[in-house]
């Protein structure tokens, strides 16, 4: 149901209505004082499904995994003060990772604005430099074309967050409702047109180039870009390799697919950047992360740049060629502009053969094949991998367990890697999985949402436990137990002589909490018990939590060492 116009209606009857015209299906939030108007008519619009998270930092976390797999914008609610400040780490995190979210928090009345009423809080300047936009109304008439204009700038170009507050004396506010989408702003002009030359010149380069590599991040999944970039791929024979927030764009078992690049990739991927003589990068933004050593990057290689956000141009490494443009666009016109000359690369290819022969060797075999008796976090990974068939959606948090899911994953569809990149938000991994797997339940997509988590970073959130169970959520849980905070503990132990230091926990029974938010839940130490376990928690019709514990001391490897250039990587302590 659309509602084009009413009369007479409340200020927050006039957003539940914004939102459904908007083609909201579902909201995170939590209440409070000064949105309560807003949950007060939340049953007079039934078409608006509301999921009551644990606490706000769980709404916008769910909101990002919920737009994350669906590629729409998502949304979340709380009230003014504490409840919106809860919101500020997932506005970052959603910023840095440009994924699409309306976050939307009451405020105190407007006469009392400035005061230090009760739970005011300025967040209009808290969220200024993590925000695509935002906005304060304080009068009903403002309340529809800001919503609209809220969810046009968050999806448009290069999406991320907006926050939009409204005062409690607008919610309440009465006046007449009329509907209008917004289509544009003026002088806002989000997606750049392909400059045709440039896809020319791109041709020429590329047709020129004897060890090119392509680069794709989370642009391509973004723009839908995932064809074009196997086509020109396979156009040119042409290797690709991907960011860790641009995994799945390209299916894990595609032949030209030669793993991910950056602090824990491939050993192909990162070598093959510094011996390359062109980089096409597509979607992304030569993150620390990715580069290593920016003096010593990619020392040979000229630089295509493909990036619908020209602050990225040149901003970490120089470019030789920008495409200013939607990646998918900016594909399709290198596609169509001349003929891609399609070279045999037999020694480039041979290159990362040996490359990943010496990464299989010193790092894969004693990772999924070890020779001692504790269990490892990536044949965990690749149980779940091979039992799954790479048909999940896999969500991480962050640590260790983040890098051994990315990298022992199979990714068969796009979208298939739900993690948080840029800000590296512990905490970010349960609620993101909920609304993923809410995402997946509105596109009547039956796959399993596989969530890996550590001891740390699970109990940052792990209050949204009672979402799952509040809501009948079946995300698959799997806890890679250590007992410590386990990437911070690596670097202690690689370069601060193992001094321990807060790192260590002490946990709780994580299976008898599981168990008390009613979900089955099973612990295990052992190798023989793994892959029963694993199949156990896949063929499970709800929800399901199975804690492993791994070895204390497992480290992820490759590593590039903060600083170090791409090629001096470490593959073992």
């Amino acid at each position: 149901m659309r509602y084009t116009e009413k009369q007479n209606i409340t200020g927050a009857e006039a957003l539940l209505a914004s939102l459904i015209n908007q083609g909201v299906e579902t909201v995170f939030g939590y209440p409070g004082g000064s949105i309560t108007p807003v949950y007060d008519r939340l049953q007079d619009y039934p078409e608006l499904r509301h999921l009551l998270t644990r606490h706000e930092q769980g709404a916008v976390h769910a909101a990002q995994g919920y737009a994350r797999v669906s590629n729409r914008t998502g949304v979340c609610m709380a009230t003014s003060g504490p409840g919106a400040t809860n919101l500020l780490t997932g506005i970052a995190d959603a910023m840095l990772d440009s994924t699409p979210v309306v976050c939307i928090a009451a405020q105190v009345p407007s006469t009392a604005l400035g005061t230090d009423f009760f739970q005011e809080a300025d967040m209009i300047n808290m969220t200024v430099p993590i925000t695509k936009w935002n906005y304060q109304i304080t009068r009903f008439d403002e309340i529809v074309p800001t919503l609209a204009k809220a969810f046009y700038i968050a999806a448009a170009g290069r999406p991320g967050p907006v926050y939009i507050e409204v005062t409690k004396d607008a919610l309440t506010a009465r006046g007449d409702y009329r509907w209008e989408p917004c289509r544009g702003i003026r002088s806002y002009r989000p997606v750049p047109e392909v400059d045709g030359d440039a896809a020319a010149e791109a041709v020429r380069m590329i047709n020129a180039a004897e060890r090119p590599l392509m680069l794709v991040g989370n642009g391509v999944k973004i723009s839908g870009a995932e064809e074009a970039v196997l086509r020109l791929a396979e156009a040119g024979n042409i290797p690709v390799a991907a960011t860790l927030m641009g995994l799945s764009g390209v299916p894990t078992g595609h032949p030209l697919n030669i793993g991910m690049v950056g602090m824990h990739g491939n050993a192909a991927g990162n070598l093959m950047t510094q011996e390359a003589d062109l980089l096409i990068a597509v979607g992304m933004r030569f993150s620390d992360r990715v580069t290593g050593n920016l003096k010593t990057y990619a020392p040979r290689a000229r630089v295509i740049h493909i990036e619908i956000d020209p602050v990225e141009i040149d901003k970490n490494v120089r470019t030789d060629l920008a495409l200013v443009a939607d990646a998918r666009e900016a594909l399709e016109a290198i596609l169509t502009a001349g003929g891609i000359v399609r070279k045999e690369r037999a020694e480039w290819f041979a290159t990362a053969a040996r490359h990943a022969a010496v990464e299989r060797e010193r790092v894969i075999d004693r990772q999924l094949r070890p020779q001692r008796e504790e269990l490892t976090m990536g044949e965990v990974v690749a149980q779940v991998a091979e039992q799954g068939g790479g048909e999940a959606v896999i969500v991480t948090d962050v640590g260790q367990q983040q890098m051994m899911a990315a990298r022992y994953s199979n990714y068969k569809h796009t979208r298939s890697l739900i993690t948080s990149g840029g800000l590296g938000t512990m905490g970010y991994g349960l609620p993101a999985a909920i609304g993923a797997k809410v995402a997946l339940e509105e596109m009547h997509d039956g796959r399993h949402v596989v969530l890996f988590l550590g001891d740390g970073g699970f109990q940052m959130t792990m209050q949204e436990l009672g979402t799952m169970l509040h809501w009948g959520i079946p995300v698959k849980i799997v806890l890679l137990d250590n007992a410590f905070l386990g990437m911070v503990r690596q670097w202690q132990q690689l370069f601060m002589e193992k001094r321990y230091n807060a790192t260590e926990l002490v946990n709780p029974d994580f299976v008898q909490i599981a168990r008390a938010y009613g979900m089955p839940a099973r612990r295990i130490t052992r190798r023989e018990e793994l892959a029963e376990a694993v199949g156990e928690m896949l063929g499970s019709d709800g929800a399901y939590f199975l804690q492993v514990a791994v070895g204390r001391e497992d480290n992820v490897f490759p590593m590039v060492p903060g600083g170090a250039s791409l090629d001096e990587l470490l593959y073992s302590e």
